[in-house]
């Protein structure tokens, strides 16, 4: 039996993720089973789930630490790695959860990064493409995604029905096909209108239901908007790791700076634990201690 790939199906099937976050757990999950498969052989145990043991799952994040593993990708792994076992108890292949009281190795907290509100200015307001109707999208799409503060995945899955121009809103599918309704401010609608009112010299006579599309006419990629922003950056004079999720972490940071409260940044975010948004409120003090710093004379 292929345990794996029954997994598989079932976050396909059951719990609706996304293809990248399968594939993500599919790489994971074999790597980890080509692990098992190795230490089974030198052991001379027979390749089954029952196999595994928290032993044998301690080795292999020994195993990811000594060949130079990250932190962060240890636990992106090992989560993986915990929800197939959880998996395996529920289906009764095994009788006992093998990844249960290891513990994630602990993060370095690191803040992300965050842009300006001059530096956004400035990003918006620079041009590389010279088709203007090329022109017109980019423009609605970095004003949109920082307008709403949406992750650059939900932005390249909008429809073109997904704008609410009338009450000034913006339905998302986030992780899991959670849907949200996001407030859009009436600036960054404009530039939307006035894209709109030519995406039809890309998209033609068809039936393409993307809001944004790239210079064929068919719905952009991630990687798309992440070549336009990188020319973008670099003709205005950004940092180069500038990135659409900087454009998200710069909303929420922007919106906490002007007296937004957590719980609704975090509604708009679409984040389902308020820690994931708490994180805004320490860049939030650590630029208020940094302009502090900068400006008191005995600082």
């Amino acid at each position: 039996m292929d345990y794996i790939a029954e997994y598989l199906r079932h976050l396909e099937l059951d719990v609706n993720l996304s293809p990248a976050t399968l594939d993500a757990y599919r790489r994971d999950l074999e790597q980890f089973w080509r692990f098992v498969t190795e230490q089974c052989e030198l052991l001379g145990r027979p390749l089954q789930a029952a196999s595994i043991d928290k032993h044998l799952l301690r080795d292999y994040l020994t195993y990811l630490n000594m060949n130079g593993y990250s932190r962060a990708s240890i636990a992106r792994i090992l989560a993986s790695i915990r929800g197939f076992s959880k998996f395996l108890v529920r289906t009764g292949i095994l009788s006992a959860d093998f990844a249960r009281g290891i513990k994630t190795p602990r993060q370095a907290k690191k803040l992300p990064p965050v842009m300006s509100v001059d530096e956004v200015d400035t990003l918006l307001e620079t041009e590389t493409n010279e088709d203007p109707v090329l022109a017109l999208r980019n423009r609605a799409m970095f004003e949109l995604l920082y307008a709403t503060g949406v992750r650059v995945a939900e932005l390249v899955n909008l429809d073109v029905d997904d704008v609410d121009f009338q009450h000034g809103f913006v339905r998302v599918f986030g992780k899991g096909r959670k849907e949200r309704i996001v407030p859009c401010h009436a600036a960054a609608l404009r530039h939307v209108e006035r894209y709109l009112a030519r995406r039809q010299e890309l998209t033609g006579l068809g039936r393409e239901r993307a809001l944004f599309v790239n210079a064929r006419g068919t719905r952009l990629s991630t990687r798309g908007v992440q070549f336009i922003l990188e020319q973008m950056a670099e003709k205005a004079g950004l940092p180069k790791d500038i990135s659409p999720h900087t454009f998200r972490h710069s909303f929420a940071t922007h919106l906490l700076d002007g007296g937004a409260d957590l719980r609704s940044v975090q509604e708009m975010l679409g984040h389902s634990n308020l820690s994931a948004t708490q994180i805004y409120t320490r860049i939030s003090r650590s630029r208020l201690k940094s302009v502090y710093n900068r400006a008191h004379p005995r600082a």
